[in-house]
């Protein structure tokens, strides 16, 4: 029997990236839309790096807000070798801050100001741990000697698991994970329930051939790079598992089409535009959209220890067109994840 409506609890997305001025007016409703709350990334120019940065910021978001529509952005503080640990141990405590991210410097988009050393930040691990404010974490390891496709696990065996062992009370969400490898790791560490991982919808539909497929498409291009099929499949059996450990967050990640296509590109895919689609699609492929609820509605709030949404959308089995493009302003548009193609899910709305 064909399933042509499914109706579950809100989703929430735990990995967005919105930006600001501009773009964020252009692409939050997108987001809003389908999501009740978003852990929101802090990678602006400059980051969001301390409480009044990061409630500022979330003003700007509430006020670009689409009327009447009801959404929560979760703030995080972008961590740097400086970081004031009772700064943001208060931020936390306030309600200004949800988690804090580490970027390993220059590992993606705005990273220049992340972290170079862990040590450098050891008092502020320690108290977080104490407080239980949860790390959010680009794990790629940043040096030039390693391959872009190694740099996941790399990151796992060299720092994310002396990280634990040295910390054994941090709660840690292993972001846009891309590899089997991850998704090993966490499933060890899953009974301490201190660990998490999010998948993006990008990650579980295409591969690294989807890339160069009839020539380089920049569009797919994103970090942490898509990896081989048999990487993208072990995403797929996660997610669609229904585990506590695994959860959803887009990493949707907006660039204009004159940024993206140049000779030196940005990492990032635009997925806001039809997220829940793009994830029903994968999970029917599957055959597994009864585990959709729990990934994408159950399982990260239980993570961050909030409750689920009381509120349902429902997703339809009729076909829906990705936008062509995004109008940002005058001349500047995003290209979305899958732009101009027909998806076999369309998004409903609220029930």
């Amino acid at each position: 029997m064909t399933l042509d409506r499914l109706v579950i609890r809100r989703p929430d997305d735990w990995h967005v990236h919105l930006r600001d001025g501009a773009m964020l007016k252009a692409v939050l409703p997108f987001t809003a839309r389908q999501f009740g709350r978003a852990i929101i990334m802090p990678n602006l120019k400059p980051p969001a790096t301390h409480a009044a940065d990061a409630a500022a910021y979330r003003a700007r978001i509430l006020a670009a807000l689409p009327e009447g529509v009801r959404f929560t952005p979760l703030m995080t503080a972008y961590l740097t070798d400086g970081t004031d640990a009772e700064d943001l141990a208060r931020g936390f405590e306030d309600g200004v801050f949800t988690a804090a991210k580490l970027y390993p410097a220059n590992a993606t988009t705005n990273s220049a100001h992340g972290v170079t050393s862990l040590d450098r930040i050891a008092p502020v691990l320690e108290r977080m741990a104490e407080i239980g404010m949860p790390l959010l974490i680009h794990g790629e390891v940043t040096e030039q000697s390693v391959d872009i496709f190694d740099r996941e696990a790399v990151f796992i065996d060299t720092i994310l698991s002396p990280l634990l062992d040295r910390h054994p009370t941090l709660r840690v969400v292993l972001e846009h994970v891309t590899t089997a490898d991850a998704v090993a790791f966490v499933r060890a560490h899953a009974a301490s329930g201190r660990i998490g991982a999010t998948i993006t919808a990008h990650h579980l539909l295409i591969n690294r051939s989807h890339i160069f497929q009839g020539g380089i498409r920049p569009h797919l291009y994103c970090l942490p790079i898509a990896k081989r099929e048999t990487h993208r499949l072990a995403l797929v059996e996660a997610a669609t598992s229904g585990e506590a450990p695994f959860f959803l967050g887009t990493d949707t990640a907006p660039h204009t089409v004159t940024a993206k296509e140049a000779a030196c590109g940005c990492a990032g895919c635009f997925t806001a535009a039809n997220a829940l689609e793009l994830y029903a699609e994968a999970f029917e492929d599957a055959g597994r959209l009864d585990q959709l609820e729990a990934f994408a509605s159950l399982n990260g709030p239980r993570f961050y220890g909030l409750p689920p949404s009381e509120e349902r959308v429902a997703l339809e089995r009729r076909p829906t067109v990705v936008p062509d493009v995004v109008l940002v302003s005058e001349g500047d548009a995003v290209l979305p994840f899958r732009s101009g193609e027909t998806l076999h899910w369309s998004f409903a709305g609220l029930v």
